[in-house]
């Protein structure tokens, strides 16, 4: 079966990589660096929920009728998520290592409770529904993260 999600899947882990590296900077007391890799990161993660909220879960909802569910949970830890991200930014400013690390962690375990759901669950509803559509979301997706990733 053909997987539109695996882009995003992928993107997954990039995003994951360039969060440790602003942690670990963050962690080092290094702020000017971590500045660069945060700012990076934010991007990245950015580009990663508007490719989901503009592209994936509206293809999804056409699809399959469904706009509630698995989908407005991935759009409130979104939410969250932007928060927590505001809140590392604000603490990175004022060269605030507590802040940043509370908020990190806390990014952290939200991350990856959110990335299990969507891999686990709805990538795998959005693949089944949308794989018979005539509509390429799967190249639309790449094309949305290009460049973003190594490959």
């Amino acid at each position: 079966m053909s997987q539109p999600t695996q882009a995003l899947r992928h993107h997954h882990k990039h995003c994951d990589d360039l969060f440790a590296e602003a942690e670990a900077l963050a962690n080092a007391g290094d702020w000017t660096a971590c500045e660069t890799a945060n700012a990076k990161f934010l991007g990245e993660i950015e580009a990663h929920f508007a490719t989901e909220e503009q592209v994936l879960f509206p293809a999804f909802a056409a699809a399959t009728g469904m706009s509630g569910g698995p989908v407005s949970v991935m759009l409130m830890e979104h939410a969250q998520m932007r928060d927590l991200m505001g809140q590392m930014t604000a603490a990175l400013k004022a060269r605030d290592g507590n802040g940043y690390g509370g908020a990190a962690d806390t990014l952290l375990i939200l991350m990856q409770q959110h990335n299990m759901k969507e891999e686990n669950i709805l990538y795998p509803m959005c693949d089944s529904s949308l794989a018979a559509t005539a509509i390429d979301i799967g190249g639309a997706l790449g094309e949305r993260l290009e460049g973003a990733c190594p490959r």
